[in-house]
């Protein structure tokens, strides 16, 4: 009776041990799962694009995507250092907004970024960062953060980022990602550098402020061409026929002196002969009638 009881505190005491061994091998099992999905390749927020080759160019800038870059005009395919960025953003549908398809090309032995800001002075920036390990062969990782844009201070962000891609080629950091649910389209984009510590990205350093622009138009950042103003003239037909001008006539008023004779009314004033000649006349008719 002993010796049976024995054998079932034994039996007992294994079956205790196997259980509690085979749970924590479990937990074991999971716990290194986790690790391995988000040191591979991000966390469950961000997934990656089995894409080995995407073409990151100018071409259809201002057509089909939203270019951006400095220096200005500079192309990401060239031999000289060039920070680029495009985007291509579908129109925005209720609820789910607008998705944005980003690229992202430049030189830095530590990172590259772009940030999305309605004010680059206040607020946060929502930043995406394209960076290389340089502790680890200079591979490729893929990071979103914010911004205290006051600051400067970045804090984590899960921020929902698919199909993402890189490559690093010495100091060439080429990178794509799309950002579903954008309920904004309009917004800053920054883009710039910096390094990376042991604690992670250092100081993002702007190289470019886009100012405020609407993603859903390609064109939104192109200049506006003002035609030419054109002035109107009205022709005169006799513009050109040479005016005659009548010659001046100098008119000079001459001061004629008048010389006006006052005749007096007193008939002492007649000459004599004059007044034989009247009584003469004035006789004659009493003559006659004698």
């Amino acid at each position: 009776m002993e010796v049976f009881s024995q054998e079932l505190l034994c039996n007992s005491t294994f079956d205790f041990y196997s259980t509690r061994m085979e749970r924590g091998l479990i937990l074991l099992v999971a716990a290194l799962g986790v690790y391995v999905a988000s040191g591979d390749q991000g966390t469950s927020y961000l997934s990656f694009s089995n894409n080995t080759q995407v073409n990151i160019s100018r071409n259809g800038c201002g057509d089909t995507k939203l270019c951006v870059q400095t220096p200005e005009n500079c192309d990401p395919t060239g031999n000289t250092s060039c920070l680029f960025a495009s985007v291509i953003a579908s129109t925005p549908i209720a609820p789910n907004g607008s998705a944005m398809s980003f690229q992202l090309s430049g030189d830095s032995m530590g990172y590259i970024a772009l940030g999305l800001t309605v004010n680059a002075s206040q607020g946060t920036t929502m930043l995406f960062i394209c960076a290389q390990n340089s502790s680890n062969n200079g591979s490729f990782f893929f990071q979103t953060v914010d911004q205290n844009n006051t600051n400067g201070v970045f804090t984590p962000a899960e921020r929902v980022t698919r199909e993402i891609w890189g490559i690093v080629n010495k100091n060439v950091i080429k990178c794509e990602f799309t950002v579903p649910n954008m309920n904004s389209t309009t917004f800053s984009i920054l883009l710039g550098t910096g390094n990376i510590t042991d604690n992670g990205p250092g100081p993002f350093k702007v190289s470019f402020n886009s100012g405020l622009l609407n993603l859903t138009n390609p064109a939104s950042n192109v200049p506006t061409t003002v035609p030419p103003v054109v002035n109107t003239t009205v022709t005169n037909p006799a513009s050109n026929v040479p005016t005659t001008v009548p010659p001046v006539t100098n008119t000079t008023v001459t001061n004629t002196t008048v010389t006006t004779t006052t005749m007096a009314n007193s008939i002492g004033a007649v000459q004599p002969h004059a007044l034989l000649l009247l009584l003469s006349v004035l006789t004659l008719p009493i003559m006659l009638r004698a």
